[in-house]
């Protein structure tokens, strides 16, 4: 099976045997990126870092419908995606690996159907479960053989960045029954919906929502967290990769 994987930061490290750079065009315009194709445990992967090489694309800004009809293109027959997100219940600690089940999307203005014009027909897509149940069954079993922690479950907010979030706001999400928030997370998956790609989200918590510490958010600390938590990000892509090669 050839997945593709759309992440950031996370996975600077990501290293693909034989790996191949294109560019490429789409409908929708480019991707954030030129697209990675290689092998990883045996396993066809196809990587596109969401926010660009030098992380230059703001999370309103990226063209999500050029990412995700650029793996469509390549023919991906799933995508996993990475979302470094904040922490609003208590299980979500900072390092937690966490794959969602359900969303909240509060973002706003963006490019977020394939139905608005290019030659596509409307669609009306049940998006009751925005993760795919069998996706996301494969890859819990995989954390689990791998002995790998992986929280199987949380409701994720989905805002529009860039800035973080107010104590406020945070406090709503909680009341509105959300457990993490990033920025990335939509529209990504409704667009895969719309193409019928399998599609699921690993979220790395890298820390505490405002307001949930006495402390303020700073990059550093950030940074420290993702740093301590990518061997472990990597041997789950690496497990996942393996196991649908098989």
């Amino acid at each position: 099976m050839k997945i593709g994987l759309i992440g950031g930061t996370a996975l600077e490290h990501l290293s693909l045997h034989q790996p191949q750079r294109q560019l490429v065009q789409t409908p929708w315009g480019e991707p954030s990126g030129p697209l990675v194709s290689g092998w990883l445990e045996g396993g066809e992967v196809v990587y596109l870092n969401r926010h660009g090489e030098h992380h230059s694309i703001p999370p309103h800004r990226v063209n999500y419908r050029a990412n995700i009809h650029a793996l469509h293109q390549q023919d991906v027959e799933a995508i996993v995606a990475l979302n470094a997100v904040g922490g609003i219940t208590d299980a979500m600690t900072p390092g937690a690996l966490v794959l969602p089940h359900q969303l909240i999307d509060y973002s706003w203005g963006r490019a977020h159907t394939f139905s608005d014009g290019g030659g596509m027909p409307v669609q009306h897509v049940d998006f009751t479960y925005p993760y795919d149940e069998n996706l996301r069954a494969r890859v819990l079993k995989v954390a689990r053989v791998a002995g790998l922690e992986l929280i199987d479950g949380a409701v994720h907010a989905v805002v529009q960045g860039p800035r973080l979030e107010t104590a406020s706001e945070v406090l709503r999400m909680e009341r509105d029954g959300c457990d993490i928030v990033g920025m990335t997370g939509m529209p990504e998956a409704g667009l895969a919906r719309e193409l019928a790609i399998p599609y699921v989200s690993i979220g790395l918590v890298v820390n505490p929502a405002a307001g949930k510490s006495s402390r303020l958010i700073t990059l550093e600390e950030i940074g420290e967290v993702m740093t301590a938590a990518q061997p472990r990000l990597l041997a789950l892509i690496r497990a996942l990769c393996a196991d649908l090669a098989d």
